[in-house]
């Protein structure tokens, strides 16, 4: 079977380009001729990063859990927005 693929543009503006092709596998442990199965691989590419710094939703997270361990240190130090830190 060659490789085909085909383009489309998704809901979200980027785009998923599909290609059919052959996965051959053989179970670990067994001898002999490989299983030979027809499967669809989708990639996607996206055109435009988040605007939140182009880190995406890890970032995100990241960057919350940080102000959220700053929060708790300055609320059992004492210091906050109007106190300087110490």
């Amino acid at each position: 079977m060659k490789t085909k693929g085909t383009e489309k543009i998704n809901e979200e503006g980027a785009t998923e380009t599909r290609v059919d092709t052959v996965d051959h596998r053989l179970q670990a442990g067994q001898e002999g001729e490989p299983h030979h199965e027809k499967v669809g691989v989708v990639h996607l590419t996206r055109h435009k990063r988040d605007s939140g710094g182009g880190g995406g939703l890890l970032s995100t997270a990241a960057a919350a859990v940080t102000n959220t361990f700053k929060s708790a240190r300055d609320a059992v130090m004492g210091s906050g927005k109007d106190k300087p830190t110490k």
